[in-house]
């Protein structure tokens, strides 16, 4: 019943998306290294770290050199007897100024030392400030605080504090630095005046892989497998779908791993180009299935009906017009209520706030008279696997084989 060792995997845990690698496993990204380095090279001595701003494409490696750059100054600063914190915030799990400011605390207090609690909830926002403003002072000489996707942040607040903590006497004796990565090079742009002002920031942009660097970031990590067990153009085959994904890494990894997966569960001996093409079609699945994983009904139906008009019209762009008449359809078929058409252009909206659908603009006119139509909104996913993940969620499955256009 159960297998003694694993027959396809060595060391798996290469292949996760959370692994930090030591460097010699980071490819291609030298010169991002070196430049976060320089940013943070004051806080290793226990002065105060530059905030950075940093942008990229997804899977271009932001998060990863940042946690590896950050961990190694850590450590490099206690050698020097500088008690430095670090503290990493997923702003698409915490995406309000509270909840940054309680995962910040709960992560860098040491109730022991500080005698402070940090309860879930129960305190005002004003509280959990204080709170952390306290720890930061007890604790540590230097604190880096990195807030990833942080376009995702319903209000910037956050910044305007964390970045002005010294300045306005929040904290006395910790230096505070601030690392912000967004997938957005636009995210800048939507900070106001009083923001940027305090930021004062450094910003670095990291480049997509191209397809031979994401074959050496892989074939750096074979050893997750047993040798011999793929075949000689599985890589290739890996970097290429990555590639054509604006080079993302992390495409690339979760296509490798689930082919290695796929051999496993079907008992095969090596890991071929079919496993690999089919595990593209499960990673595309599962990441989009992760996006929709806490969207209510109501937001899942506009996208279904802007995928249904995608494959039936093949056309890539709709207004919310011609969504709307097919949402409605949708929604009489499984006996929902039906929104108005302005609160499902707010669902519409949200889901391209969270990169879940892509909008445009289409200026019309030329001249003074010239004006701009309603919104037109195309999927970023593939139709047959946005249809294909929001009919597994139990209140579509009615639709299942039914057509989806009145």
């Amino acid at each position: 019943m159960w297998a003694a060792e694993d027959p396809i995997f060595e060391r798996k845990q290469l292949l996760e998306i959370d692994h930090i690698p030591n460097e010699d496993r980071i490819i291609g990204r030298d010169e991002e290294i070196e430049n976060i380095v320089s940013s943070l090279h004051p806080a290793i001595s226990g002065g105060s770290p530059r905030n950075t701003l940093i942008y990229g494409k997804t899977g271009t490696g932001k998060s990863l050199v940042t946690k590896h750059v950050t961990r190694s100054a850590q450590r490099y600063a206690g050698n020097q007897g500088v008690e430095m914190g670090r503290a990493y915030v997923d702003c698409t799990q915490s995406s309000t100024e509270t909840r940054v400011v309680v995962n910040l605390a709960r992560e860098l207090n040491n109730p022991e030392r500080t005698g402070i609690s940090i309860p879930e909830t129960g305190l005002s926002t004003d509280a959990y400030y204080h709170r952390l403003w306290q720890i930061l002072d007890e604790l540590y000489d230097v604190v880096i605080v990195i807030l990833d996707e942080i376009d995702k942040l319903q209000e910037n607040e956050v910044l305007m504090q964390l970045s002005r903590a010294g300045e306005a006497g929040k904290v006395d004796s910790c230096n505070l630095g601030i690392i912000a990565i967004s997938n957005k090079i636009s995210f800048k742009k939507s900070l106001d005046e009083r923001v940027l002002s305090s930021l004062q920031d450094t910003e670095f942009i990291f480049p997509p892989y191209d397809a031979n660097q994401l074959r050496a970031i892989m074939e750096n990590r074979k050893d997750a497998f047993r040798p011999g067990v793929i075949t000689d153009d599985v890589i290739p085959l890996c970097a290429a779908y990555a590639a054509q994904e604006h080079g993302d890494a992390r495409k690339a990894l979760d296509i490798l791993r689930n082919a290695g997966e796929l051999a496993k569960n079907s008992d095969a001996e090596k890991v071929t180009d079919q496993h690999v093409k089919d595990a593209r079609d499960k990673a595309d699945m599962d990441r989009f299935a992760a996006l929709l994983k806490d969207q209510p009904t109501q937001a899942k139906a506009p996208i279904l009906a802007l995928a249904a008009l995608v494959e039936s019209k093949n056309e890539a762009e709709f207004s919310s017009n011609e969504i709307y008449e097919v949402y409605r359809y949708i929604t009489n078929q499984l006996d929902m209520d039906t929104l108005s058409q302005r609160r499902m252009n707010d669902r519409l909206n949200e889901a391209v706030f969270l990169d879940i659908l892509g909008r445009t603009e289409r200026v019309v006119g030329r001249g003074r008279g010239r004006g701009v139509t309603p919104y037109l909104y195309h999927l970023l996913e593939d139709s047959d696997i946005v249809q294909a993940v929001i009919l597994r969620d139990s209140r579509f499955e009615p639709l299942g084989g039914q057509p989806l256009i009145p």
